[in-house]
This record gives C-alpha cells, structure tokens and sequence, in this order.
C-alpha cells in the first residue's frame, strides 16, 4: 500500500503589509531579524520581497478576503478541481503549513488532510521554491533583481556542511522535513537539485558571464573570467537574421554545457518550467543583437524535439547531424525576454518565429501549457493581432498596400476581361514589383510640388525599422495569410458589386466561413483562436438562421466596424518578422 502522509489542518495566517499609503494582504513565509519575506495575495511569486518587520501586522477577522461562490468562481491555469483532487487554495494552505512548522506524519488520519507520498514531494518542493535563492545577478553591464528560485548547484566554495546547523551568524538554513541524511551533498538526486536554494542567505548575489552564461557566486572569479573568455556568439547556426538582430539555433545534444547554463539562467525568470539539465531533447532559439565586437543575447525560447524516426539510423552517433522533429506540434516549451530588453518587441518576434518554424513543418502549432500570466498576455496579444491582420485582409477589396486600381481603356468588371492589376505609384496600371513599392531611397524622400513661383518641400516620414536594416519593400512585409494566391484565402470570401444610380459601382465582402478554417487560415490552433475571439469580444454579435435540415443554427457576425475597433483598442501593429529575412 502506498504511503499517505496526514497534514494537520489550519488556515495560514494573513497579514497586513503597508507600503506607503497602501495597505495589502499577504502571508509571511520566512522571518529573520526585523524583516519579513511577503507573499502578496493573488499576485505573482516575482513580487514577493522582504518589508521590514515594522510595517507588518496581523490581519483582523473583518480584513480577511471573503471566499468567491464557488458557482461563478474561474477556475485558475494550473488549479485542480475541489471535486476531483483538492483546490489551489488547499494546495497553499498546506505549503504554508510545512512553512510553519508543522511537519506533515506518516500514518492514518487523525483530524487531518491525507495526502499521498508524490503529493507530500511535491509540497517539499513548493517549500524549497518559495523565495528567490538570488536577490540580485549580474549580468554583463547589467545587474538585475531576480524574479524566482533557480536551481544552482553547490559550488566548491560554499558551505556543504547541514543547513540545519547554525551558521556563525546564528541564523540557521531551512531544512527539507522527513530527510533524516546530514549533509546537503547527501540528500540524493531530489535535493542535489534544490541544493542551491538551502544555505544562501538574503541578499545573495549571482555572477553570470554574459557569453557564455557560466555562473560564480564570487565576483572576483567572475572578472577572471570574462577576460578569458573568447566566446563571441552563440554556437549554432543562424536562422533570421535582419539587420544587427540574429536568431541562433542551438541543439541541447551538442552544446549542453551551454544549454545547461542557459537553463538556469532562465530559470531565474520563469516560475513553472523545470528544464535544468536535460537539454538532449530541446534546441534553443536564441535572440542576439550585434555590436562592432560581439552578439548580445536579448532573450531566448525553447522547443522540445526528438529525432526523426525517418532521420538516420539509430547508430549514428552524433546527434547533432539527426533531423529533429516535434511529435507534440508544441512550438515553444519556454520562453524568455532578459528585462533589460523587455517591452521592445523582442518577445513577439520569437513568437512570430516559433510559429513559421511550425508553418514551416507543415504543422499547428502552440506553447506549452500551463502559461504563466506574462506568458499568457503575450499569446493573446499575438492571437488578437493574427486574427485582426487577416480579417483586415479579408474584409477588404483591394489587395494590401494598394489604396487604387487604374484601369485604361476597358472594364474591369467586364466578364471578357481579365481582374485588374493594381496600379503602381505613378497609376499606369503596371502590375507593382519589389523595386516600385520598396521604400523610398534617401534622395526620394523629399518631393515637390510646383504652383508659380512658389516650391513646397514635403518630408515623407519614413517607417523605423531595426538596427542596421537595409529597408526592403511592402511586399517582403505582407504575411503568408494575405497572399491572395492562396486557394484557402480565396475560398472564404465572396466579392459583391452592386451598381450605383450615378454609373459608379460599390463592391461588399461577404465571407460564409467556420472557425476551422480561420484557424486553418492564420496558422493558429482552433480552441487559440476561439480564446482570442472571445477576449477581444468579436464573438457577441450572433445570428439564428435555419439551416437546410430545419434546425436553428447560431452564426457569428463580424463587419470592418468591429475588426477595426478591436484593432484600436488592443493597439494592433505590423508584424516584427520579416519572412525575406529568414534563412531557413
């Protein structure tokens, strides 16, 4: 019989932190002389810090928050329903009971929680995590205040002796309850693992080298080596590269000390992935920005891959050379935008990217779940704008980028002649290239416009685009989804023309389509793309119809309207990816 552990039950204490004017709810996980470690109430681990003791109190019976209903109570990313196997709430309350003290025994129950013996690992695991074992890392130039627990190893360097012991400030380290080995090098794989987590104290500092992300907890060491150390970009191979700005490809299998490092230095930003140390089965898509000396890595996503079954065969010994491939049609397993570079749009382009790399596969793809709240806000933002890019696409008449059709001496709505050609920038209808949309060159930018004597100078305001890019034209820039070649583009939309009483005529999309094939239209998986609609609210306007067996049917109505005020109100951009620039 397996074993079960019994967890008393009780209700962790909430306290009053006030910061300021403000006052806010949180529970107190670790205590030391005059300061407090805060968890805040219903925010993110990375807000989690120490306040000093003084602004902390205890919460009275009227400032607890009341408890939701549970029939409109949303479930929670990573909850667990209460009738299947215990809540989220239950889950912390028991975290914060082993915080307390009050080790969980082995045993029948007796006015407790049971819990199994994988569930009582995992709240070891969630105590070991609670708090960041690094306040701060520098980073290169930069020194940034870490958002969560990574797994560092022991060094050399530092204590091995039991964390239980008093250290000779008197403090003592946290220790793992029902581990009854002495050392922390002794506790097995479980704790060899979180062993950098057990001894290091507030206002540990990490050294990271910028290039090789090698870690020292010594910032002497760390100086030592960042002069030594020769390496000027990421192994591996380009993929995208436009301008000064480069995506690397790198196998888990063949640089895995690199890899490894990455890992953990990601770790640091990321709360719920737990890829460490084996990076055999990932490659790593790397975002750097060259300088005159070297390549800076921006940030970095990762996807999980296994050898083709069609590759080589299995005796081939390096790795490196097997076709990888993903059997999940996961695109991205984590991803992460160091903050020095955050709110640049750095993200969404290796999100774009993860998404060709899947277009290019033949595949749908989508993250990993569970998504973290950061993690969340950006998929949305990139479903959102996928969705409004290609209805805006959709729901127009004329092709991308061409405001008129000039047609000379025929009809273009006669049936004996053939569709217009878009006109280009001098409207004599010639068919437009790459040379006559490309952006203006330098001596283009002004033009002038002759009235007598008089010569008016206007400055076309150019587009920015990224460090060091040659500028290419609009038709580098429009996406898969809007050329008009493609068979699925043309078979969701339906043109009218109806004709005016002044000669003229007036054309209305009209688009009978499912949400399979938008979603098959935008590369996007349907239940993606059915969130997204619904989050930006163009799933409200319906209509009941009869269909042909005589059964009401529901349909979703969109207009240009809402597809453009969506657009306004979420802020939607052109894409960061530019498909010329990528080299695979």
């Amino acid at each position: 019989m397996p074993q079960t552990f019994v967890v008393p039950d009780a209700e962790p204490e909430l306290y009053i932190v006030a910061k300021g004017r403000t006052e806010r709810l949180a529970l107190v996980l670790e205590r030391r002389p005059s300061e407090c470690y805060v968890h805040y109430h219903n925010t993110d681990k990375r807000l989690d810090e120490w306040v000093p003791e003084s602004s902390v109190r205890v919460a009275g019976p009227d400032e607890h928050p009341e408890p939701e209903p549970l029939s409109t109570r949303k479930r929670k990313r990573g909850s667990v329903d209460p009738e299947v196997g215990g809540s989220r709430g239950a889950s912390e309350d028991r975290s914060s009971v082993l915080r307390d003290g009050s080790a969980a025994t082995p045993g029948e129950s007796s006015g407790g929680a049971v819990i199994t013996e994988e569930e009582y690992d995992i709240e070891h695991h969630k105590q070991i995590t609670a708090k960041r074992n690094f306040d701060k890392v520098n980073f290169g130039k930069w020194q940034i205040k870490t958002w969560y627990f990574s797994p560092y190893p022991l060094v050399e360097t530092e204590n091995i002796e039991d964390p239980a012991t008093p250290t000779p400030s008197g403090a003592s380290g946290s220790r793992i309850p029902g581990v009854a080995r002495s050392t922390v090098r002794s506790h097995g794989r479980t704790s060899d693992l979180f062993a950098g987590g057990l001894v290091r104290s507030h206002g540990a500092m990490l050294w990271v080298c910028d290039k090789c992300f090698k870690y020292m907890t010594e910032g002497i060491s760390w100086e030592l080596h960042v002069k030594k150390c020769s390496l000027k970009s990421p192994p591996g191979r380009k993929v995208y590269q436009r301008g000064a700005h480069i995506i690397w490809e790198v196998d888990g299998a063949k640089d895995k000390l690199y890899c490894q490092n990455l890992s953990l230095f990601g770790k640091l930003f990321i709360d719920i992935k737990t890829l460490f140390f084996d990076c055999d089965n990932f490659l790593f898509y790397i975002l750097t920005d060259a300088d005159s000396q070297r390549d800076h890595v921006l940030g970095f996503f990762s996807k999980a891959c296994f050898p083709s079954r069609h590759g080589l065969h299995a005796s081939d010994s390096d790795s490196s050379l097997q076709e990888k491939v993903s059997y999940d049609d996961y695109n991205l397993a984590c991803i992460v935008v160091l903050p020095p570079y955050q709110k640049k749009g750095y993200g969404m382009l290796m999100i774009e990217f993860s998404y060709e790399l899947s277009r290019r596969a033949g595949k749908v793809g989508t993250p990993e779940r569970p998504l973290s709240d950061l993690g969340l806000r950006s998929y949305l933002t990139y479903w959102t704008s996928t969705l409004i890019r290609f209805f805006r696409r959709l729901l127009s008449v004329l092709p991308a980028d061409t405001p008129q059709i000039i047609s000379v001496g025929s009809n273009p709505f006669s049936p004996s002649q053939a569709s217009p050609s878009p006109a280009n920038a001098n409207g004599n209808g010639v068919d437009p290239t790459p040379e006559s949309l490309a952006s203006p060159e330098p001596d283009e930018m002004n033009g002038a416009s002759t009235s007598g004597s008089m010569i008016r100078m206007k400055r076309r305001k150019s587009t920015k685009g990224w460090d060091g890019e040659v500028r290419r034209g609009l038709v580098a820039r429009i996406t898969h989804v809007d050329d008009e070649t493609d068979p699925i583009f043309n078979s969701l939309r339906t043109i009218e023309t109806t004709a005016n009483p002044d000669g003229s005529a007036s054309s209305h999309v009209v688009i009978n389509c499912t949400l399979a094939d938008i979603a098959r239209a935008t590369g996007l998986r349907i239940e993606d793309a059915a969130f997204a609609l619904n989050e930006c609210g163009l799933l409200t306007r319906r209509r009941t119809s009869e269909g042909e067996d005589g059964e009401e049917e529901m349909a979703i109505v969109l207009t240009r309207e809402m597809v453009e005020k969506v657009a306004d109100e979420r802020n939607v951009k052109r894409m960061c990816m530019d498909f010329a620039h990528v080299l695979l």
